[in-house]
């Protein structure tokens, strides 16, 4: 499974989005820090998800980051995260 699906089900089977969109930006990123030849590196979620209401930006944030740990820590170098409305 690439790493794009793996973030996609993760996120999915935890905060049953509205919206889920996860785009790899890695060719944006050529030559930088953390790039690898083949992408899958660099990354920009977007979702919208009930579950983050009331919760502030960096306590939404951190929920993604807590559900991607084991990416994190292997192959994504930088991962973006647009929260968008529930509605």
């Amino acid at each position: 499974m690439s790493v794009r699906d793996t973030i996609t089900t993760k996120l999915t089977e935890k905060f049953s989005p509205t919206i889920l969109e996860v785009l790899d930006e890695s060719n944006k990123h050529q030559g930088h820090a953390g790039w690898r030849e083949g992408g899958e590196t660099h990354f920009r979620v977007r979702i919208a998800t009930s579950k983050f209401d009331g919760l502030s930006r960096l306590a939404q944030h951190r929920a993604v980051f807590e559900v991607l740990d084991a990416e994190l820590k292997d192959r994504v170098h930088a991962l973006n995260i647009e929260v968008l409305p529930a509605s």
